[in-house]
């Protein structure tokens, strides 16, 4: 097993909840999972408990709360009552209290929510009942898991709890916007670079056919001749915006060292200045 690299964090988002992906994990010395209430048909907790239960004690545990089974399908609420709920039942299908807990994409239930003091009481009601959480033990911290964070950063302001952690989209396919809202909102609680997560580093998969037609290595400082696009394309998202961790879901091990091999290489802090320049003028000539 490798030293630990707190980097990466293996995320459970479309996997198939296999034991080979965590024990792949934690002999590349990753020890940091995040899955999600809803995940695997809101099954996702009880999947990971029943194929790794032993190794579980292993590692650090993120998970979010947010959406909720409706009818067949998935609802949004920040109702503080279900957000409870659904964080008593994560505690007993995990057998344990997760070590993080995100309100997962809160912007679903804020955007045309009414008036801004109305939208801003919903979101810091959402967010008190997470801190409350943590204080009785329900979990060892909590944050926001935002897959859009534009509206987020305007309903922020000294009465609204300050959470542990913010999980945003990071990466090449990140909207210049989205980025700096990103920004907005860690600022905004005067967040450090340990306490910005970023996840969807390839803005889908990995095998997208993009990564085949554009060459990432070109933001990375002193590439290697085998360095991948794949594996530029992650460090770079270390930087796009400059995150502590990349959330990065996988079912294959093969994939998931060569993402942990990739570390050992840093972004051109110049070069993605430039391009974030090119992306804000390219936003600017867009129409409205």
């Amino acid at each position: 097993m490798r030293e630990r690299d707190p980097r990466i964090v293996l995320g459970l988002h479309r996997s198939r909840y296999e034991r080979r992906i965590l024990t792949s994990a934690l002999d590349l010395g990753i020890n940091a999972i995040d899955t999600s209430f809803n995940y695997h048909g809101f099954s996702a907790h009880a999947a990971l408990w029943a194929v790794g239960r032993d190794l579980l004690p292993h590692f650090k545990l993120s998970t979010k709360v947010g959406f909720f089974p409706t009818s067949g399908q998935a609802e949004h609420s920040l109702d503080p009552g279900r957000l409870r709920g659904a964080m008593e039942r994560t505690n007993c299908d995990l057998g344990r209290a997760p070590d993080l807990v995100f309100l997962h994409n809160p912007e679903q239930s804020l955007t045309g929510a009414g008036s801004s003091s109305a939208t801003q009481d919903k979101l810091g009601m959402a967010c008190a009942a997470l801190a409350a959480a943590a204080a009785e033990g329900l979990c060892g911290g909590w944050g926001i898991s935002s897959w859009d964070p534009r509206p987020l950063p305007s309903l922020v302001d000294s009465t609204t709890p300050t959470p542990d952690v913010v999980m945003v989209r990071a990466g090449l396919t990140a909207r210049i916007d989205v980025l700096e809202a990103a920004e907005s909102l860690a600022a905004r609680w005067s967040l450090g670079t340990a306490q910005l997560w970023g996840m969807s580093p390839f803005g889908g998969r990995a095998t997208d056919p993009l990564w085949g037609k554009v060459d990432p290595r070109v933001f990375i400082q002193d590439p290697a001749e085998d360095l991948s696009p794949v594996q530029a394309a992650f460090s770079t998202a270390f930087q796009l915006p400059r995150v502590g961790r990349v959330a990065v879901g996988t079912d294959n091990p093969s994939h998931l060292r060569e993402l942990s091999a990739a570390l050992r290489y840093e972004a051109n802090a110049d070069t993605l200045l430039t391009y974030r320049r090119l992306l804000r003028e390219r936003t600017a000539r867009q129409p409205a």
